[in-house]
């Protein structure tokens, strides 16, 4: 099997760089015992609030329970229905089901694969209680313009920004746009930790007490419990190790967008076409094209020693457990192909210039260009 020299995402050179602040964070929860809500986790909410522009930041157990208890806490239950793209990762749509809603597909724009605002304007309704839109990749969906088409149903906004802390688009930055969102640490994303954990971020008093009660269990007080919660809180090492990594995000988006820049130019005019930029800042989760002969590209890179992925090789709308959510007369090409033809390649910030180049000149080489 060929060695991967350049992997998609090589997260021990970032610890490298950071290792002794992580180890004495973690040392310091060590030493102060607070394992669960500790000091470390109140200072991480109050400093990412301030880094996306949102009054509120609570932490929880996941990028999933964030959206959870969003929705729950934006009062979406059984008989709502929830708008959401169906290309996106399983969780959009899985946790409108958990709360007993019904999902509600929409397709996605065909050169950004961002949630298509017209989709959304042709899918709302009285039954409408909430619209996902997700900030897929590291870019900003449209949430003003999501707003705009609402009409007068006027259901309530949660972004999902899993992938993008940092971004922004309009002013804003991801996070502080709609009613809620969710923010993942999972440890692949740009602040990711070392294990899981999320983050929702608001700027809706009630919606943050709601979320800081679900959280733990339905509890105000201990043992007395006015609402059936979730075990859902961030632990203090993983905001530990989140808070040695916080100055460092900005810096690191940036050479992301320098790596995705690089690929850009060197991709122009060719077959090999990146997804298209709105505007705004885009932190570039992941760099993604769009080429035909997508799966034996990727196995080229493989025997050359890159890595690559796919997200995502099947639409939620495919998916046998979404099944009793569709329509006969649901369509979604646009989704549809890009399942088929994107491609996710390195752009981490540790990446060399000869290393951005050899995967690009690589790609450009299978085609023949």
């Amino acid at each position: 099997m060929t060695e991967i020299k350049i992997p998609l995402l090589d997260l021990r050179a970032q610890y490298a760089a950071i290792k002794q602040d992580v180890k004495n964070r973690i040392e310091n929860v060590l030493d102060n015992q607070g394992f669960i809500l500790g000091p470390e986790v109140s200072e991480l909410e109050r400093k990412i609030a301030e880094y996306v522009g949102a009054r509120h930041a609570v932490g929880v157990a996941s990028g999933t329970d964030a959206l959870i208890l969003s929705l729950r806490a934006l009062g979406v239950g059984p008989g709502d229905e929830v708008i959401t793209p169906t290309f996106t990762f399983y969780s959009t749509a899985s946790s409108v089901v958990l709360v007993g809603a019904r999902p509600v597909f929409v397709d996605v724009d065909p050169d950004t694969c961002l949630i298509d605002t017209d989709k959304v304007k042709e899918a709302v309704n009285e039954r409408t209680r909430a619209v996902v839109p997700v900030h897929l990749f590291g870019q900003c969906a449209d949430v003003a313009g999501i707003r705009s088409v609402l009409g007068p149903f006027s259901p309530a906004i949660l972004e999902d920004a899993c992938q993008a802390i940092g971004a922004g688009l309009g002013g804003g930055r991801a996070g502080s746009m709609g009613d809620a969102a969710a923010i993942s640490f999972y440890p692949s994303k740009n602040l990711g930790g070392y294990g899981d954990g999320g983050m929702v971020t608001t700027n809706r008093d009630d919606v943050a007490d709601s979320i800081r009660l679900l959280r733990v269990h339905g509890a105000r007080e201990s043992y007395h419990h006015s609402h059936i919660g979730y075990n859902s809180r961030l632990d203090s090492i993983q905001a530990a190790v989140l808070l040695a990594k916080l100055p460092l995000l900005s810096e690191w988006a940036s050479k992301r967008r320098e790596r995705a820049d690089y690929y850009d130019r060197a991709f122009q005019g060719t077959s090999v076409k990146p997804l298209a930029r709105v505007g705004g800042d885009h932190v570039f989760n992941n760099y993604v094209v769009r080429v035909e002969k997508r799966d034996e590209l990727m196995k080229y890179l493989a025997g050359k020693g890159i890595g690559s992925a796919v997200y995502y090789p099947v639409p939620l709308h495919r998916l046998g457990c979404f099944k009793p959510y569709l329509n006969e007369a649901d369509s979604f090409p646009a989704s549809e192909r890009a399942c088929l033809e994107c491609l996710a390649i390195p752009v981490y910030p540790e990446m060399t210039s000869d290393m951005v180049k050899e995967v690009a000149d690589k790609i450009l080489e299978f085609y023949g260009l």
